[in-house]
């Protein structure tokens, strides 16, 4: 299946349009990001930890909690647990002592009961959660999205047996992330482990379609060794356009069903999906290639062989 019968579009030609436009996205990002910062969830802030359960056959459900907490004026996260009665995990910042804890569980339960007192909820459990944890685990958060992309490029670099093409492949997921990272800073949008998840899956997305174009630039460098550098990258980018389009459209189709019909607890993470398969389908044509180009041309003399 073809959406574009042989395209013939001077990537090369254009370049500086795209890369103009990613630098903007990403001093955009970063300045959004260093004034405004993120919105961090309870995982890396700390806070308080509710357990609630009703009595089995209750017909209590997610939505029904969380909606009668924030009628309540408790801003509250809320999600199921798996379990033979209806379970809920209620978690809020900043309530960090014992006493605002259980202030907080007393607001929690009393507006729960008031609800619905035909099927009065009890409480099972009550955590803190400190501020030393909520650090180490945004550390180990920015290690792994470090190793993510470190591990990206050691594969890109052995696979294509240059370095350089590794580089500019995690030059183009940077691109990807810090464009993401940077809309939820401006949004104010809450940053928790589903969201790192989501940037790390948007990088794996972004690389794949930029290694097929980079598959596709090595094969024509083996086959066409006349052809010069610009043409061979835009007819390698005009043959594989179709496809990339194609997958990008087939999983953008999932994230916006996602984003639209997913409920409060996938709607942010389906956001950041569809937003960044935008961002990594554009980088991946406009950037990856590209920058591989303006190295060879400016210091790998030329036509070089990955």
């Amino acid at each position: 299946m073809e959406l574009f019968k042989k395209p013939d579009i001077d990537f090369i030609g254009l370049r500086w349009i795209p890369i103009g436009i990613s630098a903007v996205v990403v001093v955009g990002g970063l300045a959004a990001m260093a004034i405004k910062g993120f919105n961090y969830s309870i995982e890396f802030t700390g806070g308080s930890l509710l357990q609630v359960s009703y009595p089995a056959g209750s017909k209590a459900d997610v939505d029904g909690v969380r909606g009668t907490l924030e009628k309540a004026g408790l801003p509250v996260e809320v999600q199921s647990v798996v379990a033979d009665h209806p379970t809920f995990i209620v978690r809020v910042k900043s309530q960090e002592d014992e006493a605002a804890v259980g202030v907080f569980a007393e607001k929690t339960l009393d507006a729960l009961t008031k609800a619905s007192p035909e099927m009065k909820p009890t409480l099972d459990r009550k955590d803190v959660i400190g501020p030393v944890v909520g650090k180490d685990l945004r550390r180990r958060t920015l290690w792994a999205i470090f190793w993510s992309l470190f591990g990206i490029v050691l594969y890109v670099a052995y696979r294509f047996e240059n370095p350089i093409w590794g580089i500019t492949g995690v030059i183009a997921l940077f691109h990807d992330v810090i464009g993401v990272a940077g809309v939820f800073a401006l949004l104010g949008l809450q940053v928790d482990l589903l969201i790192v998840t989501a940037l790390i899956t948007i990088a794996g997305y972004s690389i794949s379609d930029t290694i097929v174009i980079f598959d596709r630039m090595r094969e024509k460098l083996h086959t066409e060794r006349g052809l010069p550098l610009d043409a061979l990258i835009n007819s390698s980018m005009n043959e594989t356009l179709s496809r990339t389009v194609i997958t990008v459209l087939l999983v953008q189709i999932v994230c916006v069903v996602l984003w639209l019909a997913g409920g409060p607890v996938l709607r942010d993470f389906a956001f950041a999906m569809v937003i960044g398969n935008i961002l990594g389908t554009y980088s991946s044509i406009g950037v990856a290639a590209p920058l591989v180009f303006e190295y060879q041309t400016r210091f790998g003399g030329g036509r070089r062989r990955p």
